[in-house]
């Protein structure tokens, strides 16, 4: 991405204030959502992500760290629609990977948990994702790593709560 600086606006009244620090912020979420689709592209050819772009081993993933979950609960999750993750969940289902059980807390919505194979296939993706994850960053210290995740994920903050406020 090329380097250089816009022109420093400060308004007065209640109008923003553009500054450097907010020059900062929107490089960085640039550069964020640049990683992201490099990412998917990466997570794509390794099996990671499906070719139509939904994140089964997140999906899977979750299901992994903390049991069964409704579809609804999932979507909850990330920034996508619940129908996307019915999608997701359907196609995994027929996979095997996944199943539907019934929810003692709901009647019409099931639970979505993993099948031996699902577990077997997280297992197998997580270690192929660290296997990748431990090849990259190699001159960053984890502290830095660390602090990026916290930045990151504040903004992330940041960014779904305006969302919500628009909705």
């Amino acid at each position: 991405m090329a380097q250089h600086r816009t022109e420093v606006r400060r308004m007065t009244g209640t109008g923003p204030i553009v500054d450097s620090k907010a020059e900062a912020v929107a490089e960085l979420m640039l550069e964020v959502a640049q990683c992201f689709f490099r990412i998917r592209a990466v997570g794509q050819k390794t099996g990671l992500i499906t070719s139509w772009g939904g994140g089964s081993f997140g999906f899977i993933r979750s299901l992994a760290l903390l049991g069964p979950l409704t579809v609804p609960q999932i979507a909850q999750m990330r920034p996508t629609s619940r129908q996307r993750m019915q999608r997701l969940a359907d196609e995994l289902a027929a996979e095997g990977l996944v199943e539907f059980i019934d929810n003692p807390k709901h009647r019409r919505s099931k639970l979505v948990r993993l099948t031996p194979k699902g577990d077997a296939r997280y297992r197998e993706l997580n270690a192929r994702f660290l296997l990748i994850a431990s090849t990259m960053g190699v001159a960053l210290s984890e502290a830095d790593i660390r602090k990026t995740i916290e930045i990151v994920r504040r903004l992330s903050d940041d960014v779904k709560a305006r969302s919500e406020r628009l909705s």
